[in-house]
């Protein structure tokens, strides 16, 4: 299990995380970041990337753990802990408990796609085998500022036709 972090070490590390969120915003992703902390030294960060790097896994919570796991060696990542600025989907927090991570702390919660609570809660499920230790709403205010200000500009920009939208809404109108 992770050591034990103080307050001011848990708000640090989630301010990494969203100084991760800024690069995602900065390409045009979603504002999501993540670091991986092992033993108590940030080893890996991660932010959404997924339009640009044409992957619908590239989440910022599965590109934080590929790279701790280069880092360690080992695609379990026992004895670590992952910040993120948003609570993982469904597909992150299966990706979560097969790295055996031992502890997730989130800042907003996700009310459309959650799975630490808001929709569903994978880490409450008894009949999967790994649990990791789930702390949500570390600085759910500022982590959630930063998505509602990314998607109010994309909103502007796209009344203001500097962004014609997805392939999607183009298509479908």
């Amino acid at each position: 299990m992770p050591e034990t972090t103080t307050d001011a070490q848990t708000q640090a590390f989630m301010r990494l995380a969203l100084d991760q969120a800024q690069n995602a915003w900065v390409l045009g992703e979603v504002p999501v970041g993540a670091v991986v902390v092992y033993q108590g030294v940030v080893i890996a960060t991660g932010f959404n990337h997924p339009i640009g790097s044409l992957d619908p896994t590239a989440h910022a919570e599965i590109r934080a753990m590929r790279a701790a796991a280069e880092v360690l060696g080992n695609y379990r990542l026992i004895d670590c802990a992952l910040y993120v600025t948003l609570e993982p989907c469904a597909m992150c927090a299966g990706a979560i408990q097969h790295a055996r991570i031992g502890q997730l702390v989130y800042g907003a919660a996700d009310p459309k796609t959650g799975a630490c609570g808001s929709v569903v809660d994978l880490f409450a499920e008894k009949r999967l085998n790994h649990h990791a230790q789930v702390r949500g709403g570390v600085m759910a205010e500022e982590c959630a500022r930063v998505l509602a200000e990314f998607f109010a500009e994309r909103r502007q920009r796209r009344k203001n036709e500097e962004d014609p939208g997805t392939v999607e809404e183009i298509i479908l109108g």
